[in-house]
């Protein structure tokens, strides 16, 4: 009987012990109540992010990859380019963003991916491109506005926003024929069309016209 009670006495002990160490554990956890007020947002944003190991798109990029691929490509682009090849991958890029935003719409992480794209689609000079960068400006606007890129981007859109994009080849020699130009609504966007001047080559004639003789 002192055996069995001994053994029962340390059983006890120990499971007390470990209930006292689990409810430590619990106290400190960042979720708990007791934890301090930037523990608890750590917390809630932690919950809200994607897994590091999570992948994305049809070619299963990271959230570093994507962000890798826009910070890339925005710097290959240089001033500004219509590359094709720039063009795809960045759009492969914004198809995985735009994954990862609709599985983890809540995301801190996403802010600074949505500035990284608007680096590189505003280097590209197509339409397409260029209305999703205004798009992610407001996104960061609306969505992150306490954060440095949506303060950022606050700024940069109270002087206004210019799309830059080439307009489409129109053949030479037809009058009254032009290429429909699209109006933004926004009034803080502007259209810049780029195009070359349509100068035609002039039409050989059929009897080439006789030089003056020269004076003796």
């Amino acid at each position: 009987m002192k055996i069995s009670s001994l053994t029962g006495g340390i059983v006890l002990a120990s499971a007390v012990a470990l209930l006292g160490s689990a409810t430590a554990r619990a106290a400190e956890h960042p979720c708990a109540e007791k934890a301090s007020k930037w523990q608890r947002t750590e917390c809630r944003e932690m919950l809200r992010s994607a897994p590091g190991d999570q992948y994305f798109g049809r070619l299963k990029m990271s959230y570093l990859g994507i962000n890798n691929t826009f910070r890339d490509d925005a710097i290959r682009a240089g001033a500004y380019s219509t590359n094709s090849g720039l063009i795809s991958s960045v759009n492969f890029a914004d198809e995985a963003l735009r994954d990862w935003a609709h599985r983890y719409p809540g995301d801190p992480q996403l802010a600074r991916s949505y500035f990284l794209a608007i680096q590189a689609m505003t280097k590209l000079y197509v339409q397409p491109e260029q209305e999703r960068a205004y798009h992610y400006m407001l996104v960061l606007v609306k969505k992150f506005p306490h954060t440095y890129f949506g303060k950022v981007m606050k700024k940069s859109l109270e002087r206004g926003f210019t799309e830059h994009w080439y307009a489409p080849a129109q053949p030479c020699g037809i009058s009254g024929v032009s290429s429909p130009i699209a109006t933004p609504a926004d009034s803080n966007v502007h259209v810049d069309i780029l195009a070359s001047p349509c100068i035609p080559t002039p039409a050989p004639s059929s009897s080439p016209t006789p030089s003056s003789s020269p004076t003796p």
